[in-house]
């Protein structure tokens, strides 16, 4: 009888220390986890990737430009639509491509005239992917512009920064973003090469004030944006100087103080309906290096009411020495400073306006009467 007590006690304790111990581990494992289910481990960004792999502050900063930039990025593809005299059967045939970029949240889109200029059809496709039927808005032929507009939600369209243009330096850093032959997404990098450059445009028409750069500008990236190192817009991708149609260390953009005015002329009314001088203006560099505050004309048109008030250009004499045209300082009570002031100016008026314009002429200030003439 005592064994058998003896063998139900033994087994009796082997059982409790058993579920003792399963009781202590269990408890133990799981000591120190949260009541609620373990979220699930985010994915690493690029940007944190890149830290880690220990790039250097410059490609951390290329790399967050990029990240940002490019949802702002489009891209268009062009095709022209025939019809078969026999069958009546309408064909679709590619065109071209070309890059864009979005301007607001109503859904325009800018890019190059010569992109989609002899296009029945044209389609813009985003950074998500989507892919939008667009519609022509309006153009600029002379300045190499055009805008499309696609019914696009408003929380797909990311505006794109706008910066200035009429402050750059030679030498300062300047990213494309763009499609060159097809391969959307592209980024190349480098450096203002030179100011103040006249290219052609579509029509014939010069371009004036264009940005030269020897980042990497080839077919397909026409209509894209320039930026600068705070990924600010600067200027429009617009052409490349190579014989052989590729990349050869000179591109061309439009630079953005031009587009600033153009495209909102374009949107209200399908062409620019701007007011002018009629003059051309001399880049601010070389006022500043002689000490002027202002703007100083160039040249006046032949025709125009610059040259019906007598505004006086700027030439070289027989001796060679330059003779400086007036220096614009004012417009009616508008103090005129930059190319900024003057288009802001301007804004306030319509072609066929009389406008009070004051000259520093012979180092005197002196006033005359101008009527505004309609840009072409």
């Amino acid at each position: 009888m005592k064994s058998i007590i003896k063998v139900i006690l033994g087994v009796t304790l082997l059982g409790g220390g058993f579920l003792l111990g399963t009781s202590w581990r269990t408890s133990d494992t799981t000591s120190g986890l949260p009541d609620k289910p373990i979220a699930l481990i985010q994915k690493e960004s690029k940007e944190d990737i890149a830290i880690r792999k220990g790039l250097n502050s410059n490609e951390l900063a290329t790399i967050k430009l990029f990240e940002k930039a490019t949802t702002s990025v489009a891209f268009i593809n062009t095709s022209n639509v025939k019809k078969d005299y026999w069958s009546n059967n309408i064909t679709e045939i590619p065109r071209g491509t070309g890059s864009a970029f979005v301007w607001d949240k109503e859904g325009h889109i800018i890019t190059n005239f010569h992109v989609i200029n002899g296009a029945d059809r044209a389609q813009v496709t985003l950074e998500d992917q989507t892919t939008w039927d667009a519609s022509l808005v309006g153009i600029a032929p002379e300045k190499d512009l055009a805008v499309l507009k696609i019914d696009a939600p408003r929380k797909t369209l990311k505006p794109i920064p706008v910066g200035t243009s009429d402050d750059l330096l030679v030498g300062q850093s300047v990213y494309a973003i763009g499609n060159p032959f097809g391969f959307d997404q592209t980024l190349t990098t480098g450096v203002i090469s030179a100011l103040g450059r006249e290219i052609n445009g579509v029509d014939g028409s010069v371009i004036k004030e264009a940005i030269q750069t020897d980042a990497a500008i080839n077919p397909g990236n026409s209509g894209g944006p320039l930026l600068d190192s705070r990924g600010k817009l600067i200027g429009v991708n617009t052409s490349i100087y190579s014989p052989s149609g590729a990349y050869a260390g000179i591109g061309f953009s439009i630079p953005v103080d031009a587009v600033s005015w153009v495209i909102p002329e374009l949107i209200a009314h399908g062409k620019i309906l701007r007011p002018t001088l009629g003059i051309e203006i001399a880049p601010p560099r070389y006022l500043q290096r002689l000490g002027y505050v202002g703007l100083l004309i160039m040249e006046v048109a032949e025709g125009s009411g610059a040259q019906k008030a007598g505004l006086e250009h700027t030439y070289r004499d027989r001796n060679g020495r330059i003779i400086l045209g007036d220096i614009i300082v004012g417009i009616d009570s508008y103090k005129i400073k930059s190319r900024n002031d003057l288009r802001s100016a301007l804004e306030n008026y319509k072609p066929g306006d009389e406008v009070v314009l004051k000259l520093l002429r012979n180092n005197k200030v002196v006033e005359t009467n101008l009527v505004l003439d309609e840009a072409k």
